[in-house]
């Protein structure tokens, strides 16, 4: 059984109903921001955003994939980790670069003719399309990774990475700045 991330906590509007952070319609139609709305946990940005804005494309490799073959996949797709999985819809593990680095300087060379399954991470943390970007945000700095699989009813939908956060992170605090901006000066946003 793969753990996830606790559900608790993440009620919130539909993505297709939202509206840009911290603001709501008045009755001339435009868009105003309101402070309470800006706070709420509604508004706030979820993994479900990332894969919108990313895509849910997943790399995979069965367990049985050889470590050299790891290292040609990783490079061919440029990226840093890859799920492990018997048919590409379950998590049975995920391997990345720094596992790879670990096991050559434990091991060495001779790692990159064993499979994958020798050096990949088993007990794999998910999260769901609902987390919020905070709390994902927070469990790959407090457990110190950097790549997470989505799951919905027990099957892969996409992964994400710290970069992919940090990116969403960025984009949301320069529409808050923004949407201040034109609330100070008057400016409809």
């Amino acid at each position: 059984m793969v753990p996830s991330l606790p559900a608790g906590g993440f009620a919130g509007v539909t993505a297709s109903s939202r509206r840009p952070l911290g603001t709501e319609r008045a009755g001339d139609g435009a868009l105003h921001l309101t402070w309470g709305r800006l706070l709420s946990e509604d508004w706030a940005m979820r993994i479900s955003d990332v894969l919108r804005a990313k895509g849910q494309q997943v790399v995979t490799v069965s367990p049985d994939t050889v470590v050299s073959q790891l290292l040609a996949v990783l490079a061919e797709h440029g990226i840093g980790a890859v799920v492990v999985s018997r048919e590409g819809v379950t998590v049975d593990g995920i391997v990345s670069e720094r596992d790879i680095v670990r096991a050559l300087a434990k091991r060495g060379a001779a790692i990159l003719s064993e499979p994958v399954s020798a050096i990949h991470t088993a007990d794999v943390v998910t999260v769901t399309p609902e987390a919020s970007l905070e709390d994902v945000e927070r469990l790959m700095t407090t457990r110190r990774f950097r790549h997470v699989p989505v799951v919905v009813n027990g099957a892969l939908s996409g992964l994400v990475s710290i970069g992919d956060v940090v990116k969403e992170r960025i984009d949301e605090l320069e529409t808050e700045r923004s949407t201040l901006a034109g609330y100070i000066t008057g400016e409809r946003v």
